[in-house]
């Protein structure tokens, strides 16, 4: 048997959460190998050998930030290393902490949402992660303080666990493999309704009614909310999501400070958090057009 080498991993970067699907290309696999990933073994999914190329697709294992080795380890049958059988590349994957720097999906949601209540409600309209605080706390609203009136406050959201659009189906990617175009599985992915909570205050009466209505029409009107699917590439198209009122309107039309307001509950359905865990890569496709998608969730 010829001694392992390890030429290429691919992706050479991931997550320290784990779990994604690591490509390791070279010679001299055995028919079983164990990997390492600095140290700490990986689950090896499937192995192939392609044009001379021996191909083994591994999962990655949680750890720290940082660059690692990544070792493969011929096994015997009975599943032990067959000594001097070891191959090594030095600092080939690199553990990334997530990128919070970058605008996530939901950002871009609540920054769509907040933007078309300016243009189809009021114009002071802010964000706000809760509505739990106020200067009177025994009005049973709980308004937040605004700086100026007549204005609308979006909150949340929540995330509810979507009835509607979660399913138990694994999802199917067409990606590029070394001889052409492959499946990667993944599980179902994390798909939930988000909650928020519009809180609208005015100085007169009659002005918060036709609020009141203004929200009502922006609801009714607007069943579905779309944005670009890629931020950067407009070609892609845009992604949108089912929305719709949620729940009763509560009015508080008296108070000291003389302020009415009321609060109506909207809820944004069918949004994928995660995409999913891929599962496993390598299955062939013959014929297959490349497509794929950074956004899962609602409706294209």
């Amino acid at each position: 048997m010829a001694l392992p080498s390890l030429t290429s991993v691919t992706p050479s970067s991931g997550p320290t959460s784990g779990g994604d699907i690591l490509r390791l290309a070279g010679t001299g696999f055995a028919a079983r190998v164990a990997v390492r990933l600095g140290g700490v073994p990986a689950e090896v999914l499937s192995l192939r050998v392609e044009l001379g190329t021996h191909f083994a697709d591994v999962r990655t294992p949680a750890h720290a930030v940082g660059t690692v080795d990544v070792e493969v380890f011929n096994l015997s049958a009975e599943g032990s290393p067959i000594p001097g059988e070891a191959a090594v590349l030095p600092g080939a994957y690199r553990y990334l902490r997530p990128r919070v720097t970058k605008e996530a999906d939901l950002t871009r949601l609540v920054r769509t949402l907040l933007r078309e209540l300016k243009r189809q409600v009021v114009a002071n309209v802010s964000a706000s992660v809760s509505v739990d605080y106020d200067d009177t706390v025994a009005d049973g609203l709980n308004v937040i303080a605004m700086a100026a009136l007549p204005s609308v406050v979006l909150s949340g959201p929540t995330m509810r666990t979507s009835r509607r659009y979660s399913t138990n189906v694994l999802h199917e990617d067409v990606v590029q493999g070394p001889s052409g175009a492959e499946l990667v599985r993944r599980r179902p992915a994390y798909t939930v309704d988000l909650a928020f909570t519009l809180t609208v205050a005015s100085e007169r009466t009659a002005e918060l009614f036709n609020l009141m209505a203004a929200v009502a029409t922006f609801l009714n009107r607007n069943r579905w909310l779309a944005m670009p699917r890629d931020a950067e590439d407009a070609s892609r198209g845009t992604v949108r999501w089912e929305m719709d009122a949620d729940g009763e309107v509560r009015t508080q039309l008296g108070s000291r400070d003389n302020v009415r307001a009321f609060t109506w509950g909207l809820v944004v359905r069918g949004f994928d958090v995660d995409s999913g865990l891929p599962l496993d890569l390598g299955k062939a496709v013959a014929g297959t057009h490349l497509e794929t998608d950074s956004l899962s969730g609602g409706t294209s």
